[in-house]
Order: C-alpha cells, then structure tokens, then sequence
C-alpha cells in the first residue's frame, strides 16, 4: 500500500501538509515557510486519531504512543476521513498491551 494525501492549497498554496502510507507506517510532513518537520509512526505506535472538522477543511490528530501527538491542517473532510480510516486499518487490534 502507498498512498499519499496532500492538504489544500488553498489555505498555504507554497507549503502543504502531506500524509503518506507505506506497509509500515505513516509519515506525516507539515511544512513551514522555512522548514518543517517529519514524523515517521509506525502504525503499532499509533494510539488514536482525532479529525476536528472546520466549515470547509480538516484538522487532523494522531496520537501516537509515548510521543507528543501529531496534528496536519488543511485537509478536506473527505481526505481526513479517508486518512483516519487508512490508519484504524492498519493499526494492530491484538497488541498486547490493550485494554480488554
């Protein structure tokens, strides 16, 4: 699997969060005017995910286990719908450590 969403240029034509899946993880890229940061989960890391829903774009937070969360902007309902979706797919449901 290889997927990859971008947030809407809209918002930031110059500098849009990008969300890609491969069969390990996702990699988040939130991109600033000078920088930006990426984050690499893997998807047995993963612990939740949170959309906060706008008028027309997406917030989007992950929370991984034992780091600070994750959050992408701009994303459209669809998308962040679709990622959070992909994610919860790939997420393991028999970790050990989960709660019964």
């Amino acid at each position: 699997m290889s997927e990859k969403f971008r947030s809407s240029s809209f918002k930031d034509p110059l500098n849009p969060d990008v969300v890609e899946f491969n069969d390990k993880g996702v990699t988040f890229r939130a991109r600033k005017l000078i920088g930006g940061t990426d984050n690499f989960v893997f998807y047995s890391d993963i612990s939740g995910v949170e959309i906060d829903n706008g008028l027309f774009f997406s917030t989007i937070r992950v929370i991984p286990r034992a780091r600070p969360e994750i959050v992408i902007r701009n994303f459209s309902k669809g998308d962040a719908r679709r990622i959070k979706e992909l994610i919860l797919e790939n997420v393991p449901t028999h970790r050990p450590d989960a709660f019964r």
